[in-house]
Parts: structure tokens; C-alpha cells; sequence
């Protein structure tokens, strides 16, 4: 493949020996263009690995009222709940919000961003799977179609990010635990399906350092998105196998809580904040469920409304914009600890 960096259509079109029109009559139909035309510009496709700008080449047309929302797990309530959010917010702003989930699957991530150019969508919101994802998809995908990530960041790509601190979220949660009783465990997957479980590990060793304890990570078995079977299985052989440093755990997301805290009923073991409790529990998310819990879980909860609020204000800035921005822009917000009956 030639190392030649083609920078727009025109340049393209010189390497081929053919007319820019004829070049972008055939990326929007490449039957339009006669076969032997076709077959000199796809030998350069091949050869210098170039791919248009969708986006760019529909300024001169009237662009389309949709809008992509890709979410990693729709089964799950957190992506559920900002899913709403986003939807509401785009009818609001006079779109139409198309929305997917990708199961988890990374070649379905793949498929939903082939679906979507097809749609020409005048920009999407984007959950990334993350640590599974194809990147050089994504890439190819943001520099096709105005895009805003949330909750998973990928370095680099989408015009910009909006999502949550995680380290907030750890920061508030390990200050209260070490104030109000023992100092936590961290209880996690091995294999986490989501980065942000990465980001939170890193924040809990920070946190325990900065605060003169020793830190603690329990590392369970298990792959997928079924974290509250993957949290209760966990929590058993955590359980049997007992030994805990400690009587406080601190969960990497309420789902797995939300398992944990099953194992813990199951095996007769009182979760709590009262003196007769064996252990308290704590978490991260703000699950809509968490509060249905029993008993409640503590935990540091996303601000959903703004997120989602702020990643459809700044996708409709990068549709007014052309579909890019100067430069790469970078949200995060804090998170809120709420405090229940579980720590």
C-alpha cells in the first residue's frame, strides 16, 4: 500500500487520472460510472487506502434530520436511562433519533456504523464498547460522520467527549467509607467489559495511597455484560473462601453490587451500616435500581440529565460547524455520593 497521505477528493482524483466529478459520482453510485473508470478507481482505493469524507461531500446537499444513537447494552438500565435522555433531547431539537444497541458484540459495533452511513445521518452520539471495540472502525467512522462519544472515551476520536469522572466517583466513595468504618476492598471483574472499571481501579490505588491504607482488589471470574450473575457467583467464592482484610466492599459498578449483595442473602451474611451488620457494601452509578435494594445501596451517582443534555448541545454545535471542530473538546462531570442503607 503506497505511504502517500491524500488529504481530499481532488488529490484523489489526480492519482486515478480521472475528474473529481467523476470520483464522487462513484462513491455515491458506483455503478453510475462506466466499468473500466470503476476499476481504475478502485485499484487506487486499494492502493492508497483512501475513504472520503461522507459528511463533506453532502454540504452541498440538504442534510438529513437523523440521528444515530449507539449504545454498547441496551439491557442494561444505565444505558437505558441516558438512551431515553438522548432520545427526548433530540425530538426536542427537532431530529430523529434512531437508536442501537450492540449486544456487546464487537462485529455488531461494526455493522451498526455501516447501517448508519447509509442513513446519512447529520451527526451521532456514540457509546463505544471500548477495550473489545474495533478502533480502526471508529476512526474511519469519525472522520466520516460528525460524532460525539459518551461514556466510554477513546482517545482521539469522535469531535469531542462527554462522559463522567470516574475519579470523582472513587474520590467521594473511599473518603466516606475510611471515615465512617474500615477502609474498602475493591471488588471488580478481571476481564471488565467496560473501560470506566479501569479508570475507577487506577482512582481506588490513588485514593488508598493518598490516604495511608493499604489497598485491596478482588478480582472475580467472568466475561460479558451479565454483571449482576458475574457479581453474585463472585461474591460466593469471596464468601466461602473468606479471609477479607476488611468488612467493607467497594464495588467497581452497581450491577455487580447488585449480585454481590444477592450472595451475601443467600449465604446469610447482613449487609449494612448498623453495628449488627457483618459488612457494608458501596458502589458506583447510581443504578436505577440501587435504591430498590435491600437494603438500599450506597452509592456516587452519574448526572445523567447533564450528560446527556450536554452531548446533544455539543453534537448540534458540530452539525452548525460543518461537522468538525477546531479542536478536540473534552467533558467530564462530577458525580454526586448518595448515601443508603448498604455503607
Amino acid at each position: 500500500m503506497a505511504d502517500v497521505k491524500i488529504k481530499n477528493m481532488e488529490e484523489f482524483a489526480a492519482l486515478c487520472g480521472v475528474s473529481r466529478p467523476t470520483v464522487s459520482k462513484y462513491f455515491h453510485d458506483p455503478d453510475s460510472v462506466r466499468p473500466h473508470t470503476r476499476t481504475r478507481i478502485e485499484a487506487a482505493l486499494a492502493e492508497y487506502d483512501y475513504r472520503p469524507n461522507i459528511f463533506a461531500m453532502n454540504q452541498n446537499r440538504k442534510l438529513t434530520k437523523n440521528i444515530g444513537i449507539i449504545v454498547p447494552f441496551l439491557a442494561d438500565p444505565y444505558f437505558a436511562e441516558i438512551a431515553r435522555n438522548l432520545e427526548q433531547n433530540c425530538i426536542a431539537a427537532g431530529y430523529r433519533p434512531t437508536l442501537y444497541s450492540s449486544h456487546g458484540q464487537d462485529t455488531l459495533e461494526v455493522e451498526i456504523m455501516d447501517s448508519l452511513r447509509s442513513l446519512k445521518p447529520a451527526g451521532v452520539l456514540f457509546a463505544p464498547l471500548g477495550r473489545i471495540s474495533d478502533r480502526k472502525a471508529i476512526e474511519a467512522f469519525c472522520r466520516d460522520v460528525p460524532t460525539v462519544l459518551f461514556d466510554s472515551n477513546i482517545a482521539d476520536m469522535g469531535e469531542a467527549f462527554i462522559g463522567s469522572d470516574n475519579h470523582s466517583f472513587v474520590m467521594q466513595t473511599v473518603e466516606y467509607l475510611s471515615r465512617t468504618g474500615e477502609p474498602p476492598c475493591f471488588f471488580e471483574m478481571k476481564t471488565p467489559a467496560n473501560p470506566n472499571a479501569n479508570k475507577r481501579r487506577t482512582a481506588y490505588l490513588n485514593m488508598m495511597d493518598q490516604i495511608g491504607c493499604d489497598p485491596h482488589v478482588i478480582q472475580i471470574s467472568g466475561e460479558g455484560w451479565s454483571f449482576e450473575e458475574i457479581g453474585r457467583l463472585g461474591g460466593f467464592k469471596m464468601i466461602d473462601e473468606g479471609g477479607l482484610p476488611t468488612n467493607t466492599i467497594l464495588c467497581s459498578n452497581d450491577r455487580l453490587a447488585i449480585g454481590l449483595l444477592s450472595a451475601c442473602y443467600e449465604r446469610g451474611v447482613k449487609v449494612g451500616r448498623k453495628s449488627d451488620s457483618d459488612m457494608r457494601v458501596a458502589s458506583h452509578d447510581d443504578h436505577p435500581f440501587s435504591r430498590f435494594t435491600c437494603p438500599a445501596l450506597t452509592t456516587a451517582a452519574h448526572d445523567y440529565t447533564s450528560v446527556a443534555d450536554h452531548a446533544m448541545d455539543t453534537l448540534l454545535q458540530l452539525i452548525d460547524s460543518g461537522g468538525r471542530f477546531d479542536e478536540r473538546k473534552e467533558v467530564l462531570f462530577p458525580a454526586r455520593l448518595i448515601m443508603r442503607e448498604s455503607a
